[in-house]
């Protein structure tokens, strides 16, 4: 069954001690609430152990923005999967469009790092999209249909059905501007579509597919009232905790 997701990337902002505290702050918040979506916590590596212990697991799962392509070894400065399992961490965020763009991530890449992910019990939020020159060439259909096919259409439908799909316009990310509502409905049916046509019905019926792209307090309500939005990868919103809940409390 589809889940409403809202997960906060925090990006590499906070320190140890500062992500303490707002993970703490996002803890008691959330106590008291009626909640009606899954709320994930995005943090830097260093943070992962401190706020798995400061937050309700039963309420708040904890997610590592990156993992690496390769299972252990002589890998200078990368943190395996098996690694982040090991944290009490539950998902893991995977190609998002820094990670495309900064450091050449390529959809063969985030292949491996999908298939080590699921092999350790995390939960992958992948995420795909276009940039503004593809948007308006018209292309922006066939990048995530590409995105989607070239990393994850290898695994099973049993497989697949552990994905969560995060669609990032990313001419959106960090500029203030955000896809209209009509915008992310339109795109995340078609994902919706072209899973369908791969998997079938109930696997695309059962993959929640959230929107990342300057998702805020002021417009969540009216994008995750959309049929096929079921929730937000936020940015800039979730570091601080009276902004990330008013977002949860969208729904």
């Amino acid at each position: 069954m589809r889940k409403n997701i809202v997960a906060g990337n925090w990006k590499m902002n906070k320190t140890l001690q500062e992500g303490i505290e707002l993970a703490k702050e996002v803890n008691a918040l959330v106590a008291g609430a009626s909640l009606k979506c899954d709320i994930v916590l995005g943090t830097p590596y260093v943070h992962i152990v401190d706020v798995v212990k400061s937050v309700d697991g039963s309420k708040i799962g904890v997610a590592a923005q990156n993992c690496a392509d390769k299972v252990s070894g002589a890998y200078t400065g990368e943190v395996s999967a098996s690694m982040i399992k090991s944290t009490g961490a539950n998902y893991v965020i995977l190609g998002h469009s820094e990670r495309r763009a900064y450091y050449g991530e390529t959809n063969a890449i985030l292949k491996e790092k999908t298939d080590l992910a699921l092999a350790n019990g995390l939960t992958p939020i992948f995420c795909i999209g276009e940039v503004l020159d593809e948007r308006e060439a018209g292309k922006h259909f066939d990048v995530v249909k590409s995105q989607i096919q070239e990393a994850l259409f290898h695994l099973s439908a049993q497989d697949f059905g552990k994905i969560v799909l995060a669609y990032e316009p990313v001419w959106a990310i960090g500029t203030g501007k955000t896809a209209s509502p009509e915008q992310a409905q339109e795109i995340h049916a078609y994902i919706r579509k072209t899973l369908a046509d791969k998997y079938g019905d109930s696997v695309a019926n059962d993959t929640s597919i959230l929107y990342g792209g300057s998702c805020n307090a002021g417009n969540a309500k009216e994008l995750f009232a959309n049929p096929d939005v079921d929730g937000g990868l936020i940015g800039g919103a979730s570091l601080k905790a009276a902004d990330f809940f008013a977002i949860i409390s969208a729904f």
